[in-house]
C-alpha cells in the first residue's frame, strides 16, 4: 500500500531539535497533499514552489526561479573589503535561524546530491543547521531511509566533526 507521509529525523540524535526544524516539518506536513497531487512531476523545482509560502511565513529567503536575481545565494568566503568573494546557492535561507534548506528529488540520494549540500552547508557563513528533503520512495530506492542510514553512520562514528549545530533530514511524498 501506498501512502503520502513525512518522514524526520534530526541529527545529532543526542540533541532535541530546534523550533525552527519543527516548523520546517510541519511546513512539510501541512503540503503533503499538494505534494502527493503533483508526485508524478515532483521535481524539486516543483516541490520547492509548493512549500515556498509555508517556508517564507517562518522568515526564509525561498529561490522562486533559475535566473541570478531569483536564487538565494549564501556567503562562503570574504575578500578585500568585506567584499564576498565565494558563495554557494541554496534553494531556502532563514538568516536569523541560521538555517538552510535543500530540496532534493530523483537524484537526491541517487546522484549523492545530499553529500554536497551537506558540505555547501558546512561552508557557508554563519549556517548552523542544514536541511535537506528528500524522496521517501523514488523509483526501486528507498531514499529516505538511505541518506538517513548515511547520516546515522557519520553521526555514531564521531569520526568526522562537522562545524554545524544540526542536521535535518525530511522524507517527503509517497512510501512504499
Amino acid at each position: 500500500m501506498t501512502k503520502t507521509v513525512t518522514n524526520w529525523v534530526f541529527y545529532p540524535r543526542s540533541k532535541e531539535p530546534t523550533e525552527l526544524c519543527r516548523n520546517v516539518v510541519e511546513v512539510f506536513k501541512d503540503a503533503e497533499k499538494e505534494i502527493e497531487e503533483e508526485f508524478d512531476k515532483s521535481v524539486s523545482d516543483v516541490v520547492l514552489s509548493i512549500v515556498r509560502p509555508g517556508l517564507e511565513k517562518l522568515g526564509f529567503e525561498v529561490e522562486t526561479g533559475k535566473k541570478a536575481n531569483q536564487k538565494i545565494t549564501v556567503p562562503v568566503l570574504f575578500g578585500n573589503n568585506g567584499k564576498v568573494e565565494k558563495s554557494f546557492e541554496a534553494d531556502a535561507w532563514h538568516r536569523k535561524g541560521g538555517m538552510v534548506l535543500e530540496v532534493e528529488a530523483g537524484r537526491g540520494y541517487l546522484n549523492n546530491q545530499f553529500l554536497k549540500d551537506l558540505f555547501q552547508a558546512c561552508m557557508m557563513h554563519n549556517v548552523d543547521y542544514c536541511a535537506i528533503a528528500v524522496r521517501n520512495h523514488y523509483i526501486k530506492s528507498r531514499d529516505f531511509e538511505k541518506v538517513k542510514g548515511f547520516f546515522e553512520t557519520l553521526f555514531a562514528s564521531g569520526r568526522l566533526q562537522l562545524p554545524l549545530k544540526g542536521v535535518l533530514l525530511i522524507g517527503y511524498s509517497r512510501t512504499s
